[in-house]
């Protein structure tokens, strides 16, 4: 009998599985005539893409199928940003590290606990035939790119694979494993493993992730067609603008990740959906309780020891004579990996794994025509970190919140860890769709979600908090939340414009309450407090305010840096209370704290500028000098002023800093980056806007051309059409060319 032998067999040009074979009827090819087959194929598909840039430099990729447009997509996101594309999947697979040095090691771990190329590799192969297709595309379209552009050079990936799209299957900035704190994971593995450690805290976020999604019905158009807003908030360059068309019915517009195949927030000819961050709560830690005979940890489960799976990570990392590497122990109970210690605990966390489910669904919701399409869809139910707002054409507005929802036992605190040990706390299978929380062409004729509570989505036609689990819901109303419903509630005639202007809607909610509070705070100062007089200007200037930002607002500036310097004193209370900062420095700090934040946010605006008395649009300001993914800034070079602030004060519009401020003046890098509203009636009307432009190229034209419009919140109109599309072309090609 002959041993068997493993050889690759080629399945959907390109694609491959391991077939057995005989030994005697083993045959390799010549790797030039591998290389040569691949080139071909390459080829073959280039010439069936034709790629149009328009005037903003927007690819709109035409292909046959849709594993060529999926092709031609992937060539021009590398065009306009290879850097970034890698990036991710070095951050996907985790090999940050072999890039950026030995700091990088634990964040490496944390993907690799989640994501290994041999499960990667089995799962590709356990894929159906279209989608293999359209991955051997996406691998293709990259590698093609850099076989056409020698002079590009990748810092670690030289060759794509089709399995490395399931690697980075749902497009949320972030995403849930990214959720797991890397402080405390270097804690529980940089040091010999043991059953307890104090736990750590990490703060707050001070700059808000996340998004805004209106879908307005036709019965509050003024064209009878139902409306929809993208707005998503993210860091800036996050996610291009494009369009993917096939003869396969393949015709979806809007935001793209770099590196992925299909589009993340956006829209086709008859529908359209916006992701929100939030939803329900569905990422679980499990207190594990350890013990350990002769060598080896074990966890108790019901009334039995359990053997925690030791499986040995390697993580190689750069240096600055070469490479080196570091074998980690981590450690696995059924709940999942073990993440970091509390309480003399091992905490083992429990989140969505189902990456070709992710990606299924990620790419079949772009080709939905309707809502029940879209619904088929969602059964899947592998959205795990998001809400979705959607309107179509049929005049139909829904709401989803969140997607995957494990169902669980209520009488648990879900918020916080559960005992691993007790059966109870086990996950009882997913949530249908129609028992979590979602609208369906509510009679309020409007969908809201602002990252908020979702019991105020949709006016009087809300879901009520007491019909679900209180696992269902995770975030609670914010500042945004109340803004929306004050400016959707009562309003009707909705166009594409006025729906602009509400989305951009001035008013900063968070300091209704505040500016009234310090004001009195104020007003009851003895005359011989020093504070009397030394802020009865300022507090003057926001008694007077109109809780409205403008470039012009001198209040506005002052507010902001207040509201900055409650936030820096309160961060740690509010996280040890376990509630947004922002609402803490609302309900929770006393007179003082506001008049002496006041003060100093005065004189640290008389430090930066010469005189607390500086006007909004003097400080706060869009600026791209570079392509380079760590943004850096110079007040010395140009800039544009931007009207619109940090989320956390409750503008719709977002813009924030997110990185160390190593300037005087604020430049943004994280909130409103792809913008678009959208009209469904029998031809597609779209508006939308790109934070700086479509190319990381500094000497591209289009690397800066909507930087003005972004800053003023002025849009373009979509190139929907391939008519429009030509009458606006600048570029027409096959991928090559």
């Amino acid at each position: 009998m002959t041993s068997p032998r493993f050889v690759w067999s080629a399945l959907l040009g390109g694609a491959c599985l391991f077939t057995q074979l005989p030994a005697e009827a083993v045959w390799f090819p010549p790797a030039a005539t591998r290389v040569s087959s691949e080139q071909a194929r390459w080829q073959a598909t280039a010439k069936r893409v034709t790629i149009m840039r328009d005037k903003w430099g927007i690819p709109h990729v035409f292909g046959k199928t849709d594993a060529d447009a999926v092709f031609g997509l992937l060539y021009a996101q590398a065009e306009d940003d290879f850097n970034r594309v890698e990036l991710n999947y070095i951050n996907a697979l985790g090999r940050l590290a072999e890039v950026e040095g030995e700091a990088e090691i634990w964040r490496d771990l944390r993907m690799k606990m989640f994501i290994t190329p041999q499960d990667m590799q089995a799962k590709y192969a356990a894929s159906p035939a279209w989608l293999k297709q359209l991955m051997v595309a996406f691998a293709d379209g990259l590698n093609f790119y850099l076989h056409t552009h020698p002079g590009v050079k990748p810092k670690l990936l030289t060759h794509f694979e089709p399995w490395m799209a399931l690697a980075f299957s749902e497009g949320s900035i972030g995403g849930d494993i990214e959720s797991i704190d890397l402080k405390k994971l270097e804690q529980m593995y940089g040091k010999p493993a043991q059953a307890a450690l104090a736990d750590a805290g990490t703060g707050f976020d001070p700059e808000p992730r996340g998004s805004n999604g209106f879908a307005i019905a036709p019965s509050r158009s003024a064209s009878g067609h139902a409306l929809l807003l993208i707005n998503p908030h993210t860091s800036f360059y996050f996610r291009p603008e494009v369009h993917m068309v096939s003869e396969q019915g393949l015709n979806a517009y809007g935001a793209v990740t770099w590196g992925q195949f299909f589009v993340y927030q956006g829209f086709n000819e008859r529908a359209g959906w916006m992701h929100t961050s939030g939803g329900g709560d569905v990422i679980d830690e499990y207190l594990e309780t350890i013990t350990e005979k002769d060598g080896k940890f074990f966890y108790r489960y019901g009334g039995e020891q359990r053997q925690v799976r030791a499986v040995p990570i390697t993580l190689p990392y750069k240096t600055a004579g070469g490479m080196a590497s570091k074998t980690v122990t981590a450690y696995f109970t059924h709940h999942g990996p073990v993440v970091r210690e509390a309480g003399g605990k091992w905490v083992a966390v429990r989140l969505m794994d189902e990456p070709l489910k992710a990606l299924t669904q990620s790419y079949t919701r772009t080709k939905a025509k309707n809502y029940g399409a879209f619904y088929k869809s969602m059964e899947l139910r592998t959205n795990s970190s998001n809400n979705t707002v959607y309107a179509d054409a049929d005049g139909t507005i829904a709401y989803f919140h969140g997607n995957f929802v494990p169902r669980r036992d209520p009488s648990f605190d879900w918020k916080h860890p559960v005992d691993g040990s007790n059966p109870a706390t086990e996950w009882k299978g997913l949530h249908d769709i129609k028992e979590t929380i979602t609208l369906h062409n509510p009679a309020s004729g409007y969908i809201l979600n602002t990252n908020n509570w979702p019991f105020a989505s949709s006016g009087a036609s809300s879901p009520r908090v007491q019909d679900y689990p209180a696992y269902m819901w995770s975030l609670p109303e914010n500042a945004r939340g109340l803004h929306a419903v004050k400016v959707l509630k009562d309003q009707s005639g909705f166009t594409l414009d006025s729906l602009i202007a509400t989305a951009y809607d001035s008013y900063l909610t968070a300091f209704e309450p505040l500016v009234p509070a310090v004001v009195k705070d104020w007003e009851a100062l003895d005359s011989n407090d020093p504070l009397k007089a030394q802020l009865a200007a300022q507090v003057a200037a926001l008694r007077g305010w109109d809780l409205r930002f403008s470039t012009a607002s001198v209040p506005t500036s002052l507010a902001v840096y207040w509201g900055q310097q409650m936030v820096a004193a309160a961060s740690a209370a509010a996280k040890a209370k376990e509630v947004p900062v922002a609402d803490y420095i609302t309900t929770d700090i006393g007179a003082q704290d506001r008049l002496q934040a006041l003060a100093r946010a005065s004189a640290k605006l008389e430090a930066d500028f010469g005189s607390w008395q500086t006007p909004w649009g003097e400080i706060n300001r869009f600026q791209r000098i570079s392509g380079d993914i760590d943004q850096q800034y110079d007040d010395s070079k140009p800039s544009w002023p931007v009207a619109f602030t940090s989320a956390t004060w409750g503008s719709l519009a977002s813009f924030g800093m997110v990185a160390k401020q190593k300037t005087k003046r604020i430049y943004g890098d994280r909130g409103n980056s792809f913008v678009a509203v959208v009209e469904f009636g029998p031809r597609l009307r779209a508006k939308s806007i790109l934070a700086g432009g479509e190319s990381a190229n500094p000497a591209s034209k289009h690397f800066s051309d909507q930087a003005e419009m972004y800053s003023k919140g002025q849009f373009k109109d979509v190139l929907f059409y391939k008519s429009d599309i030509e009458k606006a072309l600048e570029r027409k090609y096959h991928p090559g060319q």
